[in-house]
């Protein structure tokens, strides 16, 4: 219920305003068509009576019987029965059958016989019957005169007598006003039900609206539209058919969209397949990571009901990209912690060993021993550190040779590998983003020598290569595991495919989707191949064509 603020003008609520706009112009149309009802009932009640008037005017005039009672001595005798049973069996006021010169033969009122007519003959001493609206005797009346020609030749007859039939102003009106009764009813049951339906409407309407006032719907329609563009996260709403019904700005750049998406489908909109099936979803899709093109996105779909039926899907996305890029760096520090640990762990083994063989007096032994543990290390370390320039790079390339090292599998830098500070600038690649790839492809390469046959005979091995070569930077990772299925390869950067066990660590199905996403970014390319083992080959297009090396 909405409380009333204190001081504040209330004003007509949008259900009130439609109510009183709705009844104001169903009145007008019924007050409108009750005009034209009542003009139209005028005149065809007038129509009507001069309609019978004339009828009955001409069928009198040209009777044989009025002819006939004309050449008796005393037609009045005659005339007047006749007129009289005529008039009562059509129902007009009166009859009046007279001389040209007006001397009245019949009359309604008897004592009215033998005086002269008031009213209209010219017309009908030309021989041309007439009506016309006039005051007689009888009052007010609506009446027709017809001409009695004689029996001559039709270009020789001439007019002996004239017949006059009316009917009063008053049966008329009488007839008008009960006409006007039914239409009063119709009006009142009209203005009744479109006022009761107008009623229903504004209910509706007021239910629905809440009862608030158009001015305050514009208010909240104003911030709420303020508020959906200001927010960063992203949010979509669509309809049961999956059509776009909303789409605030930071859906449409988290998305890269350009247009407006509205009323297109979301299968319409280019979006990755398990991103589309997540913003359709008829079941509730809490926070999901799908990769786009350019970004990680975090989905949250909830179905909208109302009233249990499904009316469609509202959709959040934020972006995860870097959060998910300070997690590679988190896990390759985490990597770097453990590779500390372990080779502590080593290096207090070695040094265990080395004291005991002195202890024992074999110190020759001794110093061979560690010289040579020692050179194993600082081989991997100077051929990184004098082929790698990029401080972080190098760092994530030592700690994955310790943490491959610690699991029996090893890492090798090749002899053409040179990556210097200038070539990562001239591509304009975020050393993060080389975390991202370089890390996830060795990691893979990792898990797959190590997942290799156990009838090979060399042991676990991954080669790394990352050089710049005709105007691109070229990564490469290989390993002698047991490859890539080619027809795999077009799902391989999908999130959520993996290899590993459905029951195995969060995130698995995540790092190919992020190397792919980061290759995009820069217009790269990714090459899948196999040789022995699998081959990643990453080009990434630098901004000229010189070669730049340190």
């Amino acid at each position: 219920m909405r409380t009333p603020i204190p001081g504040r003008v209330r004003r007509w609520s949008l259900a009130g305003q439609l109510l009183a706009l709705q009844a104001a112009v169903v009145a007008l149309l019924v007050v409108v068509g009750a005009v034209l009802s009542y003009l139209d009932a005028a005149r065809t009640v007038d129509e009507r009576a001069r309609e019978t008037v004339t009828v009955v005017a001409t069928t009198l005039a040209d009777s044989p019987s009025v002819r006939e009672a004309l050449a008796e001595r005393d037609p009045s005798r005659t005339l007047q029965p006749l007129a009289e049973r005529v008039r009562a069996d059509t129902g007009v006021d009166f009859i009046t059958i007279m001389k040209p010169n007006r001397v009245r033969y019949t009359h309604p009122n008897p004592a009215q016989i033998g005086r002269r007519f008031i009213g209209n003959i010219g017309p009908a001493l030309a021989g041309r019957t007439f009506t016309e609206t006039y005051t007689g005797t009888l009052g007010p009346s609506v009446r027709a005169v017809a001409p009695v020609f004689d029996d001559a030749e039709p270009g020789e007859r001439r007019v002996v007598a004239l017949v006059s039939v009316g009917i009063k102003v008053e049966a008329i009106s009488a007839e008008l006003r009960g006409r006007l009764s039914a239409l009063a009813v119709v009006v009142l049951v009209v203005l009744a039900v479109g006022i009761a339906g107008s009623a229903l409407v504004s209910v509706r309407l007021r239910r629905q609206t809440r009862g608030m006032a158009p001015g305050d719907l514009r208010a909240m329609f104003d911030y709420y539209e303020s508020i959906l563009h200001a927010v960063r996260e992203g949010l979509i709403l669509l309809d049961r058919d999956g059509r776009v019904v909303l789409c605030n700005d930071a859906a449409r750049e988290l998305l890269d969209l350009s247009d407006d998406p509205r009323g297109r489908r979301a299968s319409e909109l280019g979006l990755p397949e398990e991103l589309t099936a997540a913003l359709v979803s008829a079941e509730p899709r809490p926070d999901e990571i799908h990769v786009a093109d350019t970004r990680v996105l975090v989905v949250n779909a909830v179905p909208v009901r109302s009233r249990g039926r499904a009316m469609g899907t509202a959709v959040t996305l934020r972006d995860h990209t870097e959060l998910q890029t300070l997690t590679g760096e988190l896990g390759a520090v985490r990597g770097f912690a453990e590779a500390l640990r372990a080779q502590a762990h080593e290096a207090a083994n070695r040094l265990h060993t080395i004291v005991s063989l002195v202890e024992l007096g074999r110190a020759e032994q001794a110093v061979e021993f560690a010289t040579a543990e020692l050179a194993t290390a600082q081989r991997l370390t100077d051929r990184v550190v004098g082929a790698v320039r990029e401080p972080v790079l190098a760092a994530l390339l030592l700690g994955k040779g310790a943490d491959a090292a610690e699991r029996g599998v090893e890492l090798v830098l090749t002899d053409d590998t040179a990556l210097g500070d200038a070539v990562i600038e001239q591509a304009g690649i975020d050393p993060r983003d080389l975390v991202t790839i370089l890390g996830n492809l060795i990691d893979n390469a990792v898990d797959a020598a190590i997942e290799g046959p156990a009838s090979r005979r060399e042991p676990p091995k991954v080669v790394v290569t990352a050089r710049a070569d005709e105007g691109e930077l070229v990564l490469r990772v290989a390993d002698n595991g047991p490859g890539v299925d080619p027809d795999r390869v077009p799902a391989m950067f999908r999130r959520g495919w993996t290899t590993k066990p459905a029951d195995g660590p969060v995130g698995h199905g995540l790092g190919l989707a992020l190397v792919g996403r980061a290759v995009r970014r820069y217009g790269g390319a990714i090459e899948v191949a196999r040789d022995g083992g699998a081959v990643f080959t990453v080009r990434l297009p630098l901004r000229c064509e010189e070669d730049v090396t340190s």
